[in-house]
């Protein structure tokens, strides 16, 4: 059948959980091929095949008719669309031809082969009936207020016509839904119809003596699936054989969503072997610590599983002692999904373009389907473990997805998500070719969190991209960030936003650090033996610190030019100045990594061999990476941390330094990359542009000249922030601020989830 509907109050109207029943049952049934008839333009449609509820038309006759295009291509449908273009006299002529009568207001909305108005109908006089006749058009008026001239013999009902005759459907297998004067067409062509609940008194006027026309109860989708009942489309068992299996909730109130296992799993012996974290960050811990008063709750990642493994456990422990009742639910992925999902797709087609190094991206299309697979079956698990009502927090760019996939199984549950990478502006963004699809799950959402507000206003201003919004609240950013004092300040962040019917809550939660973990390690023997080690071998030799992975986002070169660039320009700095490089190697398969090394270590040589002297080498490089205890060492004796990414979320390292020179009342200096997340967030750091060589210099060269009061006084001011907002902050902030945007379960929404149930 083909199912040629109307949208606003018809296909987008009714309750709830008719409309959740109703694209279900079109998402279910293949054979039901899908139109959208209406009167909007096709700019004004284009919003709903972003948003993953609504489900995709085959079919699109828009501009009252004036327009059919393919609903999956939004290409033109010949020869009906060239038929259509031929009748219409120009804009501009028409225009002129009506523009000195009075009474009537341009619509000021997008629209084509078109011309439409706002009016009363007095102002419909003969003055405007001649001028129309004139032109060769038609004038169509409808619920006492449009007005649309169009081409002459076409409307909704003659271009559905058209399109279903040139599709060769037969007349039997159409239903038209319609609800104002506007659709009354589409009912004089001979198709099955219905007038759906709450339509205009006209149109029902009209069509009441059409036995083939059925006058609904229910409003919008409603009364379309009352009418596909009444007409009996879906055989003699009707909608009693529609009834989906009932997914019955699971136990945890909270299910974290995270494409790492809270523990690490090796490979030995074709075994898989468990064990707690070697070197945990603080998302992990913090996050677990939520499950620490006993809460039931899930935690869903990818485990790796092979063909001709052992049976896989869908479900492990993570620490019975301190979180009884947090069971780890795996994904079973192989080594190849894995490889193309993370390793491949989201490293070489998301990371670069987040990071607006765009024309590094790779998009291949048959990688997004086996990464559009990773995240449904995610949103799968997530799915069977929620309990009703329950909170699904996910984690970053790679699980973009599946909010989408999650809201369309489990519409009850609360959905948070948490942006970890940084997030760019729209000229950016929107070279992502799958871009509408991730802004409509990501709307699916009820809370986004990014680290500042800069980033969460790029994804508002992406978003209005892709779909009307309406910002509904906003407030200032100062003074917990910074508003005009850095490349990434903002002086005002959206907080909420509403899409169509969705109420969407936005914030800003920079990640904060595991204070302890530096203070353990600043406590620890071998830790102290190393910092006296340190001390005497640079015996008066101050030391610039860098540390940061291998990778073109952290502006390694850039800073090695600039490093080179400052002993040029400085000679009085040689032999009393080292710069210690720790560079992190990615992994092997990262391929796209090998040309930015060979730069890097010919970089490094080059250095070393212009300025080294005897007993003094300019440039110690480690291309390794190093436990987290060392790194502290360094920290605590580094004069300078040079942190200068080209781009980067937030960056942890500078808070890690920070903290360790707080910790030991340090006079450390940061220069800090003003594209970096945390510039908007820390007090005390010089900021440098890291596309300005000149500047890299210059700063750095100041910061090694500080007076050491000012610079103690400096870093007691950053350590204030970063003591103040440590990892528990962020994470009882981030929870706080999705409850607060916690609205009561819509129970017709639980009903049509879960009818057995409830």
């Amino acid at each position: 059948m083909l199912l040629a509907t109307d949208l606003d109050g018809t296909f987008l109207a009714g309750d709830n959980d008719q409309r959740l029943k109703l694209y279900r049952l079109i998402a279910a049934h293949p054979e039901i091929k899908l139109a959208f008839v209406t009167g909007r333009g096709l700019e004004s449609v284009l919003p709903l095949l972003s948003d993953p509820m609504i489900p995709e038309p085959d079919y699109i006759i828009c501009d009252v008719g004036c327009t059919v295009v393919d609903g999956h291509t939004q290409q033109a449908i010949q020869p009906l669309q060239g038929d259509i273009d031929k009748r219409w006299p120009g804009d501009h002529v028409v225009e002129s031809a009506v523009s000195h009568i009075a009474n009537l207001q341009r619509q000021d909305v997008p629209q084509e082969r078109r011309y439409s108005f706002f009016c009363h109908a007095e102002a419909i006089s003969d003055e405007l009936e001649a001028a129309v006749s004139g032109l060769d058009c038609d004038l169509l008026y409808s619920a006492g207020l449009y007005l649309d001239i169009l081409p002459k013999g076409v409307n909704k009902g003659s271009t559905l016509r058209g399109l279903v005759e040139q599709l060769g459907i037969d007349d039997e297998d159409v239903l038209v839904a319609g609800d104002t004067l506007n659709d009354l067409s589409m009912y004089e062509h001979g198709f099955i119809g219905v007038c759906v609940g709450e339509s205009e008194p006209a149109l029902l006027r009209a069509t009441e003596n059409q036995a083939r026309v059925y006058h609904a109860e229910e409003a919008g989708c409603g009364g379309i699936l009352q009418a596909i009942e009444h007409f009996g489309f879906l055989g003699a068992a009707g909608m009693a054989a529609e009834q989906r299996d009932v997914l019955v909730p699971g136990k945890s109130d909270l299910v974290i969503v995270y494409h790492r296992l809270p523990y690490e799993e090796f490979r030995e012996n074709g075994e898989t072997i468990r064990r707690r974290p070697s070197s945990p960050n603080g998302i992990i811990p913090t996050l677990m610590s939520f499950f620490a008063d006993g809460r039931a709750g899930s935690w869903v990642a990818w485990s790796i599983h092979e063909e001709g493994d052992a049976n896989f456990e869908t479900h492990t422990e993570v620490d019975a002692a301190r979180y009884p009742n947090l069971l780890a639910a795996r994904v079973a992925l192989t080594t190849h999904e894995m490889d193309i999902f993370y390793k491949k797709f989201s490293k070489e087609a998301f990371w670069p373009t987040l990071h607006t190094f765009w024309e590094r991206a790779t998009f291949r299309e048959d990688h997004w389907q086996v990464f559009l697979n990773v995240n449904k079956r995610f949103a799968e698990v997530a799915a069977s473990e929620a309990a009703e009502g329950a909170t699904v927090w996910i984690h970053d760019y790679n699980l973009w997805m599946v909010p989408a996939f999650l809201r369309e199984i489990r519409p009850d549950v609360i959905i948070a998500f948490f942006h970890h990478t940084y997030f760019p502006s729209a000229d950016v963004f929107n070279v992502i070719p799958w871009r509408r699809d991730i802004i409509g799950s990501l709307l699916q959402c009820d809370y986004i969190g990014f680290h500042i507000p800069r980033q969460s206003e790029n994804f508002v201003d992406v978003a209005r991209g892709v779909t009307p919004l309406i910002v509904t609240e906003r407030m200032s950013c100062a003074p917990r960030f910074l508003s005009y004092g850095c490349a990434v300040g903002l002086d005002e962040m959206s907080t909420e936003i509403q899409v169509n019917d969705r109420r969407i809550c936005l914030g800003a939660h920079p990640v904060g650090l595991d204070l302890k973990r530096v203070e353990d390690a600043l406590g620890n023997a071998k830790v102290q033996r190393r910092m006296l080690e340190l001390r005497e071998e640079l015996h008066g030799t101050r030391m610039i610190l860098s540390v940061g992975r291998l990778d073109y986002t952290k502006g390694i070169l850039e800073q090695l030019e600039a490093y080179e660039g400052l002993l040029e320009e400085h000679p009085d700095l040689h032999d009393k100045v080292t710069l210690m490089m720790v560079c992190v190697p990615a992994a092997s398969e990262m391929t796209i990594y090998r040309d930015l090394q060979q730069q890097i270590e010919q970089a490094v040589g080059r250095i070393n061999g212009r300025f080294a002297k005897v007993g003094w080498t300019p440039l110690q490089f480690f291309f390794r990476s190093l436990p987290f205890a060392e790194l502290v060492a360094y920290y605590s004796m580094a004069d300078v941390m040079w942190i200068t990414p080209l781009r980067d979320g937030l960056n942890l390292v500078a808070k890690e330094y920070i903290a360790t020179q707080g910790m030991t009342d340090g006079a450390g200096v940061v220069v800090l990359s003003e594209f970096a997340g945390a510039a908007a967030e820390l007090r005390g750091p010089i900021l440098a542009n890291p596309h300005d060589r000149n500047e890299l210099v210059q700063t750095c060269y100041f910061a090694l000249n500080l007076n050491r009061d000012e610079a103690r006084s400096r870093m007691r001011e950053a350590y204030e922030v970063v003591r103040h907002n440590d990892i528990k902050v962020w994470g009882d902030e981030f929870m706080a601020a999705v409850d607060g945007c916690r609205r009561p379960a819509d129970e017709s929404t639980l009903r049509a989830l879960m009818p057995d149930v409830i």
